[in-house]
C-alpha cells in the first residue's frame, strides 16, 4: 500500500519544520521538506503529494509583517500549483507562522483566488512575545478533520503576532476550530489563557471542507508524553495531545489515496 506523502515548505527563517516532519513521520507519512524556491522552480512537485505543510518560525524575519512575504510568493507564484492541489483534495496544515501565511495569501478562511485577504493576525495585547503552554478545546460544530475525536488540547505558543482579527461580516461566516480555554475548558475568556487577545479566543480556524486548517499553538512540540511540562509530576502518556492532529491527517489521506 502506498504511503501517504507530505511536503513541508521551507524558507529563509522556518524554524519548526524538522520537528513538523518528525510528527507526521511517527505518524507514518513519507515526508518531504523543500524550499520554497524549489517548488518556484518545479525542481518539486505539489502535486506529487497529499499533504501541504506551512511550519512555524519566522519566514523572511517577519520584516513587512509576519508570514506576509512567504503569502506574496504562494499567492503570486503558486497560486495556480495551490488552487490545483486543494480541488484534487490536497490536504493542508499550518501552523503559528503558517496560519498567518495561509490568511494573507488568501487560502483561509476560504480559497479567494488569491486576490483577496478577509482576516488577519496582529501584534498580540500584551505587546510581548508569549512563549508557554495554554489549554484549548475543539469547535464540535467544525467540519476541520485533523481535529476530529479531539475535545481538548494543552499545546505550548511561541509568537508576537497571534491576535485574530477579522471583520463582522467575515466572521459570521468563518468555521472556528480550536478555542483558547481555561483548566476547566471555559471558551469565555481573557488574557492570559488568550495569550494573544484573539477575538472570541480564535487559536484554529478551517475552511468548510475541513481540509485546510491552521493554528497558532505548536502540537508539533508535544506529540510525545514526556514533552509535557508536568510530566514527571502526572505520569507521561505514550503520546502527547497534539500527536492526534498528525494522525488524523494521514489517515485520512490514506483513505482519499
Amino acid at each position: 500500500m502506498a504511503k501517504v506523502r507530505t511536503l513541508i515548505i521551507r524558507a529563509p527563517g522556518t524554524n519548526c519544520d524538522a520537528e513538523t516532519a518528525f510528527a507526521f513521520q511517527q505518524a507514518g507519512a513519507i515526508v518531504s521538506r523543500v524550499h520554497v524556491n524549489q517548488l518556484i522552480r518545479r525542481q518539486e512537485q505539489l502535486s506529487n503529494h497529499q499533504i501541504l505543510v506551512i511550519p512555524g518560525g519566522f519566514t523572511y524575519g517577519d520584516d513587512i509583517s509576519a508570514g506576509k512575504v512567504l503569502a506574496n510568493e504562494l499567492r503570486l507564484k503558486l497560486g495556480e500549483d495551490i488552487r490545483n492541489f486543494i480541488d484534487s483534495g490536497g490536504l493542508i496544515l499550518g501552523i503559528c507562522n503558517g496560519l498567518q501565511v495561509l490568511v494573507k495569501a488568501g487560502i483561509l478562511p476560504r480559497l479567494s483566488n488569491g486576490k483577496e485577504q478577509t482576516i488577519t493576525l496582529a501584534a498580540n495585547d500584551s505587546g510581548k512575545f508569549e512563549c508557554r503552554w495554554v489549554y484549548l478545546k475543539v469547535n464540535e460544530d467544525s467540519p476541520c478533520l485533523f481535529t476530529k475525536g479531539i475535545d481538548r488540547l494543552y499545546l505550548p505558543v511561541a509568537n508576537g503576532e497571534g491576535k485574530v482579527v477579522t471583520s463582522a461580516d467575515t466572521f459570521s461566516g468563518l468555521s472556528i476550530a480550536l478555542y483558547y480555554t481555561d483548566e476547566q475548558g471555559n471558551t469565555n475568556v481573557g488574557y492570559p489563557h488568550n495569550p494573544s487577545g484573539s477575538e472570541k479566543n480564535i487559536a484554529g480556524i478551517c475552511d468548510t471542507s475541513g481540509r485546510i486548517f491552521a493554528l497558532m499553538p505548536h502540537p508539533e512540540r508535544h506529540i510525545r508524553g514526556t514533552q509535557h511540562p508536568r510530566w514527571t509530576r502526572e505520569g507521561a502518556k505514550k503520546y502527547g495531545d497534539g500527536f492526534q492532529i498528525f494522525l488524523n491527517a494521514v489517515r485520512w489521506a490514506a483513505k482519499s489515496m
